[in-house]
């Protein structure tokens, strides 16, 4: 299976379960998974939590490339990450490509 067409399959499935009528998008994949990594349940998120959720689907879906290495939560049960290794320059299709390989391998851990 090609990376478009396991992309296409994640985003039918989280579309239809998280916002039936309209495709999710990459920003909001991001957003489930930083919520799902985070545990503390279902809660109104600030503008800047939203962006920490962000960074820690980031951070999270980039580990298993050795990037970042998960290291426990902090006193709020936020996930704490080291950096391993600086991604190289990417442009904005490949930082897309990466993002979304870490994405499947995420969901495909997950099931």
């Amino acid at each position: 299976m090609t990376l478009k067409e396991e992309w296409d399959n994640v985003i039918k499935k989280l579309s239809e379960k998280f916002s039936p009528g309209e495709e999710i998008s990459l920003e909001g994949v991001l957003f489930l998974i930083g919520v799902q990594e985070l545990s503390l349940g279902i809660k109104k998120f600030s503008k800047s939590e939203k962006q920490d959720l962000m960074h820690v689907a980031i951070c999270t879906i980039l580990e298993p490339f050795g990037y970042y290495k998960k290291e426990g939560t902090d006193d709020q049960g936020w996930p704490q990450f080291q950096s391993l290794k600086k991604l190289p320059p990417l442009r904005k299709g490949e930082q897309s490509r990466i993002l979304k390989e870490g994405i499947i391998l995420y969901f495909k851990e997950k099931s």
